[in-house]
C-alpha cells in the first residue's frame, strides 16, 4: 500500500509541473512501486484504428497495437481490463477513461497477475493517469503528436479544437459522437452541454468545404453556445444563429438539429433546420421519424414569416436517438448505391441488440461508412447517438 501511495504521489506531482510528455518517465519510475516491470501509456489515434505509445516513451517493449483482434484493443473497446499471460509473466491493459471519453489504455508488464484487490487499485492508478493526460495535454503537443498518424488539414484543426469530447455521460444518459474524415473535415460539427436537468445537443452541417466552411462552422458553434449560455429558448437560439449567419455570411447556410432533453422526465424537444430527421429507436425497432425539416436552414430563416416550430416527443427509458449528417446516408459503394437511412437503422439495431456500448458503436459506424466507400469518404460524415435512461 505504501509503495502504491508513493507512485500516486509521484504522479500527482505532475498536476503542478510538467507536461504530458513527462508522464512516460514518471511512469517508468513508478512502475516498480506498482509491482510492474514497465508501465506504458498507449493513446488512440484520431481514426480510432490503433493504440500508440505516448510521445516521450522510451520503454524498449513499447509498440503500436491495433484495436481489432488484440487484448489491448479489447480493453479500449469494452472499457474493461484485459490480461494476457506470457512465458515470463503477462501484460495487463487498463482502459484510460476521462469521464466516459476513451483516451487509450495503460499497459503494465507484470511477473504474474496481481493478487486480490490489486487490479482494482491499479484501475485507480489508470484513472489518475487519464486525468493527468486530459489536464496536461494543453501545455504541449505530445498528445496530438501521438494521436495524429498523418498531417491534419487546417480546416480540420480549427474544427477539432472547438469540439467537446466524443463521449459524455451523466447519470443514466449518454452522448457519443464521431467525425470523419478526421484529418480533413471542415463543415460538420456537434456540440452538447448538460445544465441542471437539461441536456442540450446540436449537430451542424455547413454548406461548402475547407477553410471557408470551417469559418462558418466556427461562427455557428459559438453563436449556439452563446445563445445557450444566455438562457435562450430553442426558438430564440434558432433566431440568434440565423441572424448572425445572415449578417456575416449572406447567402450561405447551415443545416442543423437543435435539441434539448429533460433528463429527469424524458421530454425531448428539437428544431430541424433543413436537416434530416434523427433515427428514433425503441425496444429493438425503429419508430417513425419525427417531422423534419420543420424550419429552413440557419441563415435562410428570414425567407418565411413565422416563428420557429419546436417538435416535442416523450421518450421512454432506453430510447435511442441518432443524429447524422447526409455524409453518412449518402455514402456510396462502388456501384453507386447509397448507404441510406434504412441501412443506418439496421446497423444501430444490430449493435444495440448485441449490447455494444455507445462509444464503440460510433467507432464501428464510421469504419463501416469508410469501408462502404472503399476507404475514401466523398463528404464529411458526422453522427451523434443519444441514449436516455433514468438514473437508478
Amino acid at each position: 500500500m505504501l509503495a502504491a501511495m508513493e507512485a500516486v504521489r509521484r504522479l500527482m506531482d505532475l498536476r503542478h509541473r510538467g507536461r504530458a510528455e513527462d508522464l512516460p518517465a514518471v511512469l517508468a519510475e513508478a512502475a516498480p512501486l506498482l509491482g510492474a516491470e514497465a508501465a506504458t501509456v498507449l493513446l488512440i489515434d484520431y481514426g480510432q484504428m490503433a493504440l500508440h505509445p505516448l510521445r516521450g516513451t522510451t520503454v524498449d517493449t513499447a509498440t503500436t497495437l491495433q484495436v481489432e483482434d488484440t487484448a489491448a484493443g479489447r480493453a479500449f473497446t469494452t472499457a474493461r481490463r484485459q490480461w494476457l499471460a506470457t512465458g515470463g509473466g503477462g501484460l495487463l491493459w487498463l482502459p484510460l477513461l476521462h469521464g466516459a471519453e476513451r483516451l487509450g489504455v495503460l499497459e503494465l508488464r507484470l511477473k504474474a497477475y496481481p493478487p486480490e484487490s490489486a487490479p482494482d487499485d491499479l484501475e485507480v492508478i489508470a484513472a489518475l493517469v487519464a486525468e493527468l493526460i486530459a489536464s496536461r495535454r494543453f501545455y504541449g503537443d505530445a498528445v496530438e503528436h501521438t494521436r495524429r498518424r498523418m498531417p491534419m488539414q487546417l480546416a480540420a484543426e480549427i474544427i477539432w479544437n472547438q469540439l467537446p469530447p466524443l463521449t459524455f455521460a451523466v447519470d443514466g444518459t449518454m452522448v457519443a459522437a464521431v467525425l470523419e474524415p478526421c484529418y480533413e473535415v471542415g463543415g460538420d460539427a456537434f456540440d452538447y452541454a448538460a445544465n441542471g436537468d437539461v441536456l442540450h445537443v446540436a449537430l451542424f452541417d455547413t454548406v461548402g468545404h475547407g477553410i471557408s466552411a470551417s469559418a462558418l462552422t466556427t461562427l455557428t458553434l459559438n453563436t449556439y453556445r452563446n445563445a445557450r449560455r444566455s438562457g435562450l429558448s430553442l426558438a430564440d437560439t434558432y433566431r440568434s444563429i440565423d441572424k448572425w449567419i445572415r449578417a456575416q455570411y449572406p447567402g450561405l447556410f447551415v443545416t442543423a438539429l437543435l435539441a434539448e432533453l429533460d433528463m429527469v422526465t424524458g421530454t425531448y424537444r428539437r428544431i430541424s433546420a433543413g436537416h434530416p430527421a434523427e433515427l428514433f429507436l425503441r425496444g429493438g425497432r425503429s419508430l417513425p421519424q419525427l417531422p423534419a425539416p420543420n424550419m429552413l436552414p440557419l441563415g435562410l430563416g428570414n425567407m418565411i414569416n413565422r416563428p420557429p416550430l419546436v417538435v416535442e416527443q416523450q421518450l421512454e427509458p432506453a430510447d435511442t436517438l441518432v443524429f447524422f449528417t447526409d455524409g453518412i446516408t449518402e455514402a456510396r459503394d462502388a456501384s453507386g448505391t447509397l448507404f441510406g437511412v434504412e441501412r443506418l437503422g439496421e446497423f444501430f439495431l444490430a449493435t444495440l441488440g448485441d449490447g455494444i456500448p455507445a462509444p464503440e458503436t460510433m467507432r464501428r459506424l464510421i469504419h463501416t461508412i469508410v469501408s462502404y466507400e472503399e476507404g475514401e469518404l466523398h463528404d464529411d460524415a458526422t453522427a451523434a447517438m443519444l441514449q436516455w435512461r433514468r438514473d437508478g
